[in-house]
């Protein structure tokens, strides 16, 4: 059978998908992935490698005329669509796949799949891998109970009060796992030596709260002090991260890289370093789909919470630390809310993963 799956999204919620097709029940079948244009090296540099077609979501006409056609050459007999927009949908029904499904909770979802799943994710009660195994299992008429269960292999702790508390999910959904190309002529451009040096991502794309620049100014000084730090982004962080490059004026042992990198460059600086740092984004996902031990900041938002959107590691030593802060105020948390985590917490967690 030919199947297409479908994430038209960002790095991370495509990061939470491309395992799924790794259960048993899609062996031996034709797979072939529809993603969001610039996200191509995502899927060619994870393992097994994927066959992907990428699309604009932003240009609806031209991705559609697109889509149809690779729907008509194809012929997939089950199309399962984990986050697109309507004319996504349109074009599954327009072009007759026997199998549309979906997530049964919009307009185009009543209107043109004929085997839709109300989820209710907003409600974050599990972990978006686990949501698009759901998913897929209903598409085949499958149960997610009928695959192994294992730890998924991140720490999720709460901060308030200098408390921490550690729990431990169970999943079914199969992990990201990713591989870096060789890139000798870079490492030797960079010129710093691999494995000898910590990556901070302070940046994001604004879908969720972040810890403060004051903060993470603090956290690097700190870990500047004793090793190379690298600093990565996209020119689309840099406003937010004005402050933080300010803040760092003078620091020794700071690598400047934002905006400097390609997609198979980051993927090589996140392969050899020691630890990475950065908030709810995918580039915590990236760290751990290459077996990167990683430290990131959730925020205690229900639909932003780590139980939704925690890296998960392709490593069995438990080597992700989610850290969120806790709240229990009555009105929605600012990013204020973050400074819970205080510096000296991390600087704590970093030391004793490093060992």
């Amino acid at each position: 059978m030919k199947f297409c799956l479908i994430r038209l999204d960002k790095i991370g919620d495509l990061a939470c998908t491309l395992p799924v097709d790794e259960v048993p029940w899609l062996e031996s079948h034709q797979i072939r992935w529809v993603i969001s244009s610039g996200l191509g090296f995502l899927a060619s540099h994870s393992v097994p490698g994927r066959r992907f077609l990428q699309l604009n979501k932003n240009q609806a006409f031209e991705s559609f005329r697109a889509l149809c056609r690779h729907l008509r050459e194809e012929k997939f007999d089950v199309a399962v669509s984990f986050q697109a927009p309507w004319w996504v949908s349109l074009a599954l029904w327009w072009q007759k796949v026997p199998v549309r499904a979906g997530v049964k909770s919009q307009w185009h979802s009543f209107l043109f799949f004929n085997r839709p799943l109300r989820q209710r994710r907003s409600r974050a009660e599990k972990h978006e891998s686990d949501y698009n195994l759901d998913l897929l299992a209903h598409a085949l008429k499958k149960s997610p109970a009928d695959l192994p269960a294992r730890i998924s292999g991140v720490n999720l702790e709460v901060e308030g009060e200098k408390i921490l508390s550690t729990t431990e999910i169970q999943t079914r959904a199969p992990r990201l796992r990713l591989r870096a190309g060789d890139q000798p002529d870079f490492w030797q451009r960079l010129g710093v030596t691999k494995d000898s040096y910590i990556v901070v991502h302070p940046g994001m794309a604004g879908s969720a709260l972040n810890w403060s620049q004051k903060n993470y100014v603090s956290l690097i000084r700190h870990l500047a002090a004793k090793k190379t730090v690298l600093i990565t982004g996209t020119p689309a962080d840099e406003n937010w991260l004005t402050e933080i490059r300010n803040g760092l004026n003078g620091t020794r042992n700071l690598r400047w890289l934002v905006g400097e990198l390609t997609s198979a460059e980051l993927l090589a600086v996140l392969s050899e370093a020691q630890l990475v740092v950065a908030p709810s984004t995918g580039i915590a996902h990236l760290a751990a789909g290459l077996s990167r031990k990683t430290l990131c900041f959730f925020s205690p938002v229900r639909v932003q919470r780590a139980l939704r959107w925690s890296p998960r590691a392709v490593i069995e030593d438990r080597d992700v630390v989610c850290l969120t802060p806790t709240y229990k105020g009555a009105t929605e948390p600012t990013n204020a809310v973050m400074d819970l985590i205080s510096v000296e917490v991390v600087l704590e967690k970093i030391q004793g993963m490093l060992k």
